[in-house]
């Protein structure tokens, strides 16, 4: 007995000793500090490792990599050690005794050493984590999903078991940094309904943390990437986070939020006047290709003159140290700064010739894109760009690439069309979605439009035959369309000569079909689909409205304004007109802070151009701080957004001077409006001058009758005539006053009196405007709310406005001068 008592405390102590070695051990690898500190210990103490040291180990020498900037790294030296061969064998031979949590977390150490995806200890994790996968918390689950995510995985069956339980668990969920991660890992493997509750779980979780870190709010910035859905009370949501965490805005972050919002299509001026102080502070500091790609590409668009200039000339000199990828964003960015900077462009153009072999078919396709439309001269490099694109499409078998190639063909200087198109395309034409349908028909008109080929007459039968069949498939694939989102999906990427010509009736009847689709959740990409294609279908904006009114506490205040600037575009009244702008303008009195200053200017215009002036957004625009914080946010906006927004804030002031003097506020464009008309290039119009000499002739002389005509507040008037109480002329020997040196138009007398000066009594101005196809909407004779509103405007200035629209006076009824002076002659002597 006492024999053995002494085996069992020999034992114990034996036993209390190994673990108290093997706990000293542990606490050894987790207080190193540097990776050979580590190996030393492992080469020391092999045979008393454990599955817990082990995942300790690799999960340490992670930690101390994280902690370096990306330069400094050792992930080479590290993967390449003999002791971490050792560390590999062990893991893969114990990974079956490791704790859920240390399995996962030494996966995504492994991988963040960038240990190759399908390296075997890799493989064998992976399997263990999925046999637990039941059995994982939130946060290994998060971290094992974001792991696939990584190795590319995001289409496996795995991917999708982790979605199931994600769905299962979602309302358990309370951590914004498990949710985040969850959403990018599962996002191609969504549903739609899945998407939305997703959505909403994380507006919900953002609202109620008191602090959200910059990563998670970018995470769910790329979710929404991901999914193609520029969800707006997310993005705002995120854009503040990013604003508030200025120090974590390096170079690579600002590029990456770039790209994602301009992927979205959302923009934050308040952002980047940010990023612009950030990085015009830094300049210096990106001196190396890849640093200075991401502040060409991020500064460049919104730099001044002087940072423009600097910006192009250290990208000559830094031209050859080039990749494809990043000549290719240098491209982009010179197209979106509208630079059409020569030397530069030729450095492009000769660095590429060394990589084009390395290209993939997407990069090909940009970069041939760019360089037509930037001018580049380089014939030997469109050259080696068409025979690459013809050797992909005849080994592609991909329609969104055939017809991407085939569409970028067709822009090349002088080429001339190969069979091997026409037999590629009419394979591919059954697999075809609407926007590669859209691609090809482009390519096949612009060919038969210029007539850049001399076919033969068998090719120029084939090309006839399949066209004909592009714009067979397109009919078929409206016609078989059920379902409206899938279908806008689509439409959003269709636009040009083909699709006005040959498919916008179809379409349209297919929208008819399916108007009873048209819900809260899609009405703004419908709205978006009615701007573009022009089109005023009473039924369809009807539909709008009714919905727009039932579901105005689901739809977002910045979608609210694209809504009504379709319908102040074009100018259409709905039935119940006054409720449908009251429910609409009523939300955004208490929710301005969505949207940013120029937001703000582009929303009262449209609400002007309708007619209403609500006080509350009128007082905020002019206002002094607003309008200055407005010229800043003006510095950072593409020329064209500039341009716009200007050209808004002077017509919202001219409607409000016109239409609302009770708000006292002044007119001050009047030196952008003779800026604008002094820069502008002025062609003599033939229209005005042939009308002018007939108003001459049914007058009496040319004296009578004046073109080009400025009027109070500056709209230009095509001719103007003033007839007396007895309709007869009156003169313009004393009226008239020349505007400087701005040839052909003319100030009327009044001019700085915006019209207080009378006329004799009884004396009527007259205006006449030529109405083009513009002013109208496509295929009516509906006009537009531009035109609308100038001829509202021109009355209250005193006129009587003759509007002669395109349709009538280009009419066969008009066809000779007789018809056309009595027309005139009607219009100007018609009793009111």
């Amino acid at each position: 007995m006492l024999c053995l008592r002494q085996v069992c405390l020999f034992t114990l102590r034996h036993c209390q000793a190994r673990t108290l070695s093997n706990d000293l051990l542990l606490s050894q690898i987790n207080s190193c500090t540097h990776e050979d500190e580590v190996f030393s210990l492992i080469g020391r103490n092999k045979a008393r490792l454990s599955e817990k040291h082990v995942g300790s180990a690799l999960n340490v020498l992670w930690q101390l990599q994280k902690k370096r900037p990306l330069p400094l790294r050792t992930s080479n030296y590290i993967r390449n050690h003999s002791q971490f061969l050792t560390l590999r064998i062990l893991a893969e031979n114990k990974v079956e005794r490791m704790e859920n949590e240390v399995v996962v977390n030494t996966l995504y150490s492994v991988l963040r050493l960038d240990v190759e995806d399908h390296d075997s200890l890799a493989e064998v994790l992976v399997t263990e984590a999925w046999k637990r996968l039941e059995r994982l918390s939130l946060p290994a689950l998060s971290k094992f999903a974001l792991c696939l995510y990584k190795q590319h995985m995001n289409f496996s069956p795995l991917i999708g078991r982790i979605a199931h339980i994600v769905d299962m668990k979602l309302d358990s969920i309370q951590d914004i940094r498990i949710l985040s991660v969850l959403m990018i890992s599962i996002s191609d493997v969504i549903s739609q309904s899945f998407r939305d509750r997703l959505l909403q779980k994380a507006e919900q979780l953002l609202e109620e943390e008191d602090e959200v870190y910059f990563n998670y709010a970018k995470r769910i910035t790329l979710f929404l990437q991901n999914v193609k859905l520029a969800y707006h009370p997310l993005l705002e949501k995120c854009n503040k986070i990013f604003l508030k965490s200025a120090c974590r805005l390096d170079i690579h972050n600002i590029n990456l939020i770039f790209g994602l919002y301009e992927q979205l299509g959302f923009d934050s001026a308040e952002f980047r006047l940010v990023a612009k102080q950030l990085l015009s502070e830094s300049i210096d500091d990106y001196n190396d290709p890849e640093t200075f790609t991401k502040l060409f590409f991020t500064l460049g668009p919104m730099a001044g003159p002087k940072v423009r200039e600097r910006l192009l000339v250290t990208a000559v000199a830094m031209a050859e140290g080039f990749s494809s990828h990043q000549v290719l964003v240098i491209l982009k960015t010179m197209q979106k700064m509208k630079c059409r900077n020569s030397h530069l462009l030729r450095k492009m153009a000769s660095i590429l010739h060394k990589h084009l072999d390395n290209c993939s078919i997407l990069q090909l396709v940009k970069l041939t894109q760019y360089l037509v439309l930037l001018h580049c001269h380089d014939l030997e490099l469109f050259d080696k760009l068409k025979k690459l694109l013809l050797g992909f499409l005849k080994s592609s078998v991909i329609p969104a690439d055939i017809a991407a190639i085939i569409r970028v063909l067709a822009m090349l200087p002088s080429f001339q069309e190969e069979e091997i198109i026409i037999n590629k395309a009419t394979a591919v034409l059954p697999q075809c979605r609407l926007p590669h349908l859209n691609c090809i028909a482009t390519a096949l008109v612009k060919w038969n439009h210029y007539d850049q080929l001399h076919w033969q007459k068998n090719t120029s039968e084939l090309c006839a035959k399949l066209l004909q069949k592009v714009n067979d498939y397109g009919f078929q694939r409206l016609q078989k369309a059920d379902n409206l989102d899938l279908l806008l999906e689509e439409l959003t990427y269709v636009n040009g000569e083909w699709f006005e010509e040959v498919l916008s009736e179809e379409t349209m009847a297919t929208c008819q079909r399916l108007i009873d689709q048209i819900t809260w959740a899609n009405v703004l990409q419908f709205s978006f689909f009615l701007i573009k294609t022009n089109c005023c279908s009473a039924s369809l904006l009807d539909r709008i409205a009714s919905v727009t009114v039932q579901n105005i506490d689901k739809i977002h205040p910045f979608e609210i304004y694209f809504i009504l600037y379709l319908f102040s575009i074009l100018n259409y009244d709905p039935p119940a007109n006054e409720e449908f702008f009251e429910n609409c303008i009523q939300p955004l009195s208490s929710n301005l802070s969505c949207f940013e200053t120029h937001h703000l200017v582009l929303l009262g215009h449209a609400l002007a151009v309708a007619g209403y002036f609500p006080s509350f957004l009128i007082k905020m625009i002019f206002n002094v701080s607003f309008l200055s914080k407005l010229d800043a946010q003006l510095q950072v906006l593409s020329d064209t957004s500039k341009q716009k927004v200007r050209s808004c804030l002077m017509k919202l002031n001219r409607a409000v001077c016109l239409e609302c003097p009770e708000f006292h506020i002044p007119w001050f464009h009047e030196r952008y409006c003779q800026h604008v008309l002094f820069k502008g290039s002025r062609r003599i119009n033939s229209l005005r001058q042939h009308v002018h000499r007939m108003l001459a002739e049914i007058l009496g002389g040319s004296h009578y009758a004046r073109m080009s005509v400025l009027t109070p507040y500056y709209y230009e008037i095509d001719l103007e005539c003033i007839l007396d109480k007895n309709k007869r002329p009156l003169s313009y020997t004393a009226e008239n006053i020349p505007l400087g040196d701005l040839e052909g138009v003319h100030l009327r007398h009044d001019f700085k009196d915006a019209g207080r000066k009378s006329l004799p009594p009884g004396a009527q101005r007259i205006a006449l405007e030529f109405l083009d196809p513009k002013a109208f909407s496509k295929d009516s004779c509906h006009m537009k709310g531009e035109s609308a509103v100038k001829k509202r405007h021109l009355e209250m200035l005193g006129y009587r406005v003759i509007q002669i629209p395109h349709f009538e006076w280009n009419s066969m009824v008009l066809s000779t001068k007789d018809a056309q002076l009595e027309y005139l002659k009607k219009h100007l002597y018609e009793t009111q």
